[in-house]
């Protein structure tokens, strides 16, 4: 009797586990948030934009973080149609210091969660297509960098995905809860003439020394995190490989 409730129990767990693996097969290395469900991680969604020539990185001063400079991009936002399903996966958006940061995937999750939310997101419906936040994110930032002239023309333009990356989990200095980035890098699409003035634009204005908030970097001075008097923010690291090798720089708030 016992050895027959042993085998069943056995038997059940093994189920479990397969089950486990093929629901989560892209995503495996999460799968480590299962031995500790009720750890907090804070979790954000991000599209970058790797715009190079050679060694020579474009990247773009940081409103937020002053002397900083990373990638163009940012945060995907989710459709309010999808409120109720992460509501279900106990997702807390993070408070908005600002009206621009509505509905953008960055908050809190249980870390039994964060699997589940791992695949409603490879889905891909209920939240912003990466190309649409990379033109929105374009489109605010040349503002924010003073080049409001080129706003027009991430509208006009396509891009190629580079990699994907899952960032963590880490534990962040001073606080309770870990942090996970689920993060995808593209090229600009140079199918178009928009394209090639995008690119070349960029690439002149990381070349003018005049220029205080857009700069270009080495990959090596990407690892180190500082290209001369500039500090480079950890998530350039993701333009050159998969691997961050530094701590996050915390925001002013």
């Amino acid at each position: 009797m016992i050895n027959a409730i042993v085998v069943g129990a056995a038997v059940a767990l093994l189920g479990w586990i397969g089950r486990t693996l093929v629901h989560n097969w892209r995503h495996l290395s999460l799968l480590r948030l299962l031995f500790t469900p009720r750890r907090t991680i804070r979790i954000s969604v991000a599209a970058l934009l790797c715009v190079q020539e050679e060694d020579h990185y474009v990247l773009f001063g940081s409103p937020t973080r002053p002397g900083s400079f990373g990638p163009p991009g940012g945060v995907v936002k989710y459709h309010d149609s999808e409120r109720r399903a992460l509501e279900k996966l106990r997702f807390e958006p993070e408070a908005r210091t600002r009206a621009v940061m509505k509905h953008d995937l960055r908050g809190f999750l249980p870390a039994a969660k964060v699997p589940g939310f791992a695949r409603w997101l490879h889905r891909g419906t209920g939240r912003e297509p990466s190309s649409d936040c990379l033109r929105r994110e374009l489109a605010e930032e040349f503002g924010e960098v003073g080049h409001p002239e080129l706003t027009h023309l991430p509208q006009a333009v396509g891009f190629s995905p580079v990699r994907k990356v899952i960032d963590g989990p880490w534990n962040v200095p001073g606080e309770p809860y870990q942090q996970i980035r689920f993060i995808e890098v593209y090229d600009l699409l140079l199918d178009r003439p928009e394209a090639d003035e995008l690119r070349t634009a960029l690439l002149t204005l990381s070349q003018d020394p005049g220029d205080s908030q857009v700069i270009g970097a080495t990959r090596q001075e990407i690892l180190r995190g500082r290209s001369g008097p500039h500090q480079i923010l950890p998530q350039s690291a993701f333009l050159v490989g998969v691997q961050r090798v530094r701590e996050d720089i915390q925001p002013v708030r």
